[in-house]
């Protein structure tokens, strides 16, 4: 099977963690190729949102948004993508005191040009507060014409559980915004279920629901799917082994599962790869790859082309 001709949408990747070493090296030569690296290599989860970080710090300018968002749509229709929601770190950004609007003008402007469609998730960064979440939903909510279509929650699932953005996610939904947070990755079930009690449409990761039987049956019944990362859940550790990877099980017991690659050269993958994990260490089927293409499109926010 070609792989590449798959009809299929990425709906889970990180424009900062999108961010190849040579075009790092484009926008910023004084680095090397060993220092970035060194920077790219980390044993857990915490260690990934420090390499996260440093590569956010790099982009300063609009010029740079611009530069990574064009490579990233570059590298996704090499691969048969055929619609893409990628997710902005927009607290990173507030946090960073950068000019959202202005950086977002770049991203968007960028965008345009691309033959595909692509839409966009703000992501709010649940360590960083109540506040941080404010002004990024609403930023998502005033940014909606141009390609806005989600509110997203990533970060520390210990440090911020669902639960305290309660208020903004019910913000964010009566402004027309489809909710996909973060959960599941480090915490546990617990941390879905908050995810899902705050009217989440989609859940980035969600791989420990399958520790609840429950929640797996809630997900499967209520067509919830799951943003399935496999090789960023082994390189952070939320695995510590591939083939202990729950996404077989969790696909077998009817919970929708969408493959992505979260924040591909960080985690050394495609979305190319992701699939051929799925059916070389997974034995995924032709029809079920076709399947799991087909969910990507099925649950995309936006409007998909036929």
């Amino acid at each position: 099977m070609d792989l590449r001709s798959l009809r299929k949408a990425e709906l889970h990747v990180h424009l900062e963690g999108s961010v190849a070493p040579a075009t790092l090296l484009e926008i910023n030569p004084a680095l090397t190729l060993d220092e970035i690296g060194a920077r790219y290599d980390y044993l857990d989860f915490i260690g990934f949102l420090q390499s996260y970080k440093w590569v956010n710090l790099q982009l300063k300018t609009p010029a740079h948004f611009a530069l990574i968002t064009r490579r990233l749509v570059e590298n996704l229709i090499s691969q048969g993508v055929v619609y893409a929601e990628i997710n902005v770190s927009v607290g990173v950004m507030l946090w960073r005191d950068l000019d959202v609007r202005a950086a977002f003008d770049a991203i968007a402007a960028e965008a345009a040009l691309s033959p595909i469609p692509i839409r966009f998730i703000f992501d709010a960064v649940r360590q960083f507060g109540l506040e941080n979440a404010w002004a990024t939903a609403r930023l998502a909510a005033e940014l909606q014409p141009r390609g806005v279509v989600a509110f997203g929650l990533g970060g520390d699932e210990l440090r911020g559980p669902a639960e305290l953005f309660h208020e903004v996610f019910s913000y964010a939904q009566e402004q027309g915004l489809r909710l996909a947070p973060h959960a599941g990755e480090t915490a546990g079930p617990e941390s879905v279920w908050a995810a899902v009690e705050c009217g989440a449409s989609r859940i980035g990761h969600g791989i420990r629901s399958i520790e609840d039987p429950l929640l797996v049956a809630h997900l499967r019944d209520h067509s919830i799917p799951l943003e399935v990362c496999i090789s960023s859940n082994v390189c952070t550790g939320a695995v510590e082994f591939l083939e202990e990877h729950p996404v077989r099980r969790l696909y077998g017991a009817g919970v929708p599962i969408v493959l992505n690659t979260d924040d591909p050269p960080m985690f050394h993958t495609t979305l190319l790869r992701e699939y051929e994990i799925a059916r070389d260490a997974f034995g995924f089927s032709e029809d079920e790859l076709r399947g799991l293409a087909g969910n990507s499109l099925r649950y995309a926010f936006g409007p998909v082309p036929g």
